[in-house]
């Protein structure tokens, strides 16, 4: 299967080639040229099937240049047990009648990013081989608290590549920070960013858009590639979680095959929920993609209006994952409503940039609304969630919390009662000083004695690789303004 940008459908690239570039040059995202099918055998077939081979089976729909064996391997190293804690690696747990929640955080750093970051470096590494790049992948990561760690988990010490880490200087939790800061490994390398996470990701574009840069940068033996949920093999993995859960509640005797569920992200990057999109483009029974934000709501502004306008408030949250203004995969919905249509999306992004609004044509619009509800949560609410789901006696953290919250909006709202998944996209651990609140617990003044108050106050136990960050090493201090990142760069490389 071959991959076009997003501004130039013209531009055809291999599986291997959107993978190890991760962004056109273009500026556009790379996106398959047609969605294989996955219909009712395909789904049945899975439902006898462990995790990881799922993982293999989807995903060789997509990537007809890696052989089955690669695949399963490859699976089978990045959802082992070393690595993750369940053998259902992305488990359900049913909340009531017909609402289950999608565990996404049972992987190396507590967070959803795992179930693809733990795969991308085995699809990155073959994608070298297969291309015959001799050059070092220099892989440019902006994030807003989970995929950096991620990132650098999965790619720590792997051959040909470096990898170099920005977040914005006061934009995660304390926890996620010390997991980043305290990484190990010879070729990572972090640095904080003064602004906010769109001042970092806008960043990390402008390096990969700079041919000056590209070029220098080759000459001394490296290219650019990305974690980031802009590479194709980050988000190919995560299509696989929503086929996994649908198979799951089939074996459960909890529907029946073909019966369409609703499912609900809580989103920031659009990266997540244009998975599940996918999936549903596949053939997946997916009824309604309902798009949950927190105060930074540009997302429910757009699903809602067709307007997309960034011109509004930055709000710092309690869930950093999605303090985000600007959602970059949002261009690769665009791109498959406008039907392929290369010039429309470069208008849209270009009137993004210029002027940080665009408003989509009518026939997208109703596109949309077929498919897509969005909704917001607000800190109060975020909060009496995580209070009411720990009176049940289940833990969740800010991002699964505000899920929860629209899809119980959506609910009362339409009174659609289709059986739903929500995504929990990070351990409470991650939030701890957040959860405590929550639950009416004044939180201790040391982030990582926090999490064994919170295991002390609630019983559940604490990810070990979490506990585990008291009186490690802060091996990265660095600082940078976000029109000298390219700096940073150059130093990571010398």
């Amino acid at each position: 299967m071959e991959y076009l940008s997003t501004r130039d459908k013209n531009l055809r690239v291999s599986a291997a080639q959107a993978i190890t570039t991760g962004l056109s040059r273009d500026g556009g995202l790379f996106t398959p040229v047609y969605f294989p099918e996955l219909g009712a055998l395909d789904l049945k077939a899975m439902c006898g099937m462990s995790y990881h081979r799922r993982a293999s089976y989807v995903m060789s729909k997509y990537l007809e240049n890696f052989t089955t064996e690669e695949l399963r391997a490859y699976a089978l190293s990045a959802y082992s047990s070393e690595k993750f804690d369940t053998p259902a690696v992305a488990p359900l747990r049913q909340v009531d009648a017909n609402t289950w929640c999608l565990e996404l955080w049972h992987g190396p750093t507590s967070a959803f990013k795992d179930l693809a970051l733990q795969m991308l470096p085995h699809l990155l590494s073959a994608s070298l081989r297969k291309t015959g790049e001799e050059k070092t992948a220099c892989i440019l990561v902006a994030t807003s608290g989970d995929t950096g760690k991620a990132a650098m988990e999965g790619f720590a010490d792997v051959t040909q590549t470096k990898i170099l880490v920005f977040y914005p200087e006061n934009g995660v939790s304390q926890i996620q920070k010390l997991q980043m800061v305290t990484q190990e490994g010879q070729n990572v390398g972090v640095c904080a960013v003064r602004g906010n996470f769109d001042d970092a990701q806008n960043g990390v574009k402008r390096i990969f858009s700079d041919p000056a840069m590209r070029d220098e940068l080759a000459g001394r033996g490296y290219f650019l590639s990305s974690a980031n949920s802009i590479n194709w093999g980050r988000i190919l993995p995560q299509i696989v979680y929503y086929v996994s859960a649908y198979c799951d509640l089939l074996n459960a005797g909890s529907i029946r095959l073909g019966q369409p569920i609703n499912v609900c992200v809580p989103t920031g990057n659009f990266g997540n929920i244009l998975a599940c999109y996918y999936a549903r483009r596949m053939g997946l029974p997916v009824k309604k993609l309902i798009c949950a934000s927190n105060c930074n709501d540009v997302l429910t502004d757009f699903l809602r209006t067709g307007v997309y306008d960034r011109n509004r408030p930055f709000h710092t949250t309690m869930s950093p994952s999605m303090d985000i203004l600007i959602s970059s995969n949002l261009e690769r919905l665009l791109f498959d409503l406008s039907g392929k249509d290369d010039a429309l999306v470069r208008s849209y992004m270009a009137r993004l940039s210029e002027t940080g609004r665009y408003e989509i044509a009518p026939q997208m619009k109703a596109r949309l609304d077929e498919i897509f509800y969005g909704g917001f949560c607000d800190e109060a609410s975020t909060t009496r969630t995580m209070a009411g789901f720990h009176k049940v006696g289940y833990v969740i953290d800010p991002h699964t919390a505000v899920a929860a919250k629209v899809l119980h909006d959506y609910r009362e709202e339409t009174g659609d009662q289709t059986p739903a998944v929500f995504a929990s996209t990070a351990s409470p651990y991650k939030f701890c000083d957040s959860v405590l609140n929550a639950i009416g617990v004044q939180p201790v003044e040391d982030s990582v004695e926090r999490i064994g108050q919170l295991q002390g106050v609630t019983g559940v136990t604490a990810p070990s690789r979490l506990a585990g960050l008291a009186g490690k090493e802060i091996r990265f201090t660095g600082v940078t303004d976000k029109e000298k990142m390219e700096d940073v760069v150059h130093g990571f490389l010398a």
